[in-house]
């Protein structure tokens, strides 16, 4: 069975649904003259929480009945999904259970918290199994999946109109993965009004299991190493994830967890943006070249950095 897509109709739709939950985020040119391409941000970091989470949350919550909103939702993040959900959540007034593994970083658990979330600390495998079985054992509430949903793809995909409105004339996107859904959502729409863009997926070396699986042609099971780049990556490719990304992108991206440090500092430095490690992945590879010349689009996916970790890493430049 493919695995579907969002239709452009759909997406459409999301931006209605969205309304008064995610803003419109800008497009704005990274302040640097020696890149080997015209590199242009696009600043989720901005959104409410912090991160582009918001859409996709926001529209799979819009699409729940009356009946599913009074159990509550349920959600499997390392944080900044868990913060898009309970965000809406305590908008509506309805439960939010989070299923967190023990290698989230604290100041997203407490993030969510803060707004309300009942944090659930499992180990990463359990943490891994409830993304694959979309509940958790003895948690009530409908589940909201990271990633893998049309609704929340859909809400993902908002931010490809947008692009294409602020900057039509673009050549080349890299959007940071980490499980497939904001890449798949915005790939969905270029494929459909700009199908001669070049798309690309980001990932840090540490943790690459797109471009193992991408190699190989089918879903492969890595090991990751941790490091402050939290957001992207993880051990293995969802069989479905993989099936779109291959028919929606040019291929996967790869930074060296240095890179990174580097273009999250350059960002600050010449932007005056904080941004968190995912964020910055994608401009990583645009400033090593692998997107290619032009004008190229770097979905800033957040900015939810610890405050200690990005100190640290601004002192190391």
């Amino acid at each position: 069975m493919t695995a579907d897509c969002p239709t452009l109709a759909q997406v459409r739709e999301a931006r209605q649904a969205i309304v008064g939950a995610a803003i419109r985020t800008p497009l704005v040119r990274l302040n640097t003259s020696d890149a080997p391409a015209e590199i242009y941000l696009k600043l989720e970091n901005l959104q409410p929480i912090g991160s582009f989470k918001i859409r996709g949350a926001a529209n799979a919550i819009a699409h729940m009945t009356p009946v599913q909103l009074e159990r509550g939702v349920v959600t499997a993040s390392a944080g900044n999904m868990a913060q898009g959900v309970a965000w809406r959540a305590r908008e509506l007034g309805i439960p939010c259970t989070v299923i967190a593994p023990d290698t989230a970083p604290q100041t997203k658990i407490s993030a969510i918290e803060r707004l309300g979330g009942r944090v659930l600390i499992v180990s990463f495998d359990e943490w891994w199994r409830a993304f694959e079985q979309r509940a958790y054992p003895g948690v009530e509430g409908t589940f909201i999946h990271a990633f893998d949903d049309l609704n929340v793809m859909a809400g993902n995909g908002t931010i490809g109109l947008e692009i294409l409105e602020d900057l039509p004339d673009f050549d080349a996107i890299v959007i940071p993965w980490g499980g497939g859904g904001l890449t798949c959502g915005i790939a969905s729409v270029l494929r459909e009004l700009k199908p001669n863009c070049r798309t690309f997926a980001a990932e840090v070396a540490t943790a690459a299991p797109l471009m193992a699986s991408w190699k190989v042609g089918s879903p492969q099971v890595i090991e990751p190493q941790r490091s402050f780049v939290d957001g992207v990556g993880g051990k293995s490719v969802f069989p479905q994830m993989f099936e779109r990304a291959r028919r929606l992108i040019d291929g996967p991206l790869v930074a060296r967890v240095n890179e990174v440090a580097a273009a999250l500092r350059l960002i600050a430095d010449r932007n005056r943006v904080i941004v968190e490690g995912a964020g910055a992945t994608p401009v990583a590879c645009a400033l090593a070249g692998l997107a290619g010349t032009g004008k190229v689009v770097c979905v800033v996916s957040g900015g939810n950095i610890d405050l200690a970790k990005l100190a640290e890493i601004l002192a190391a430049g």
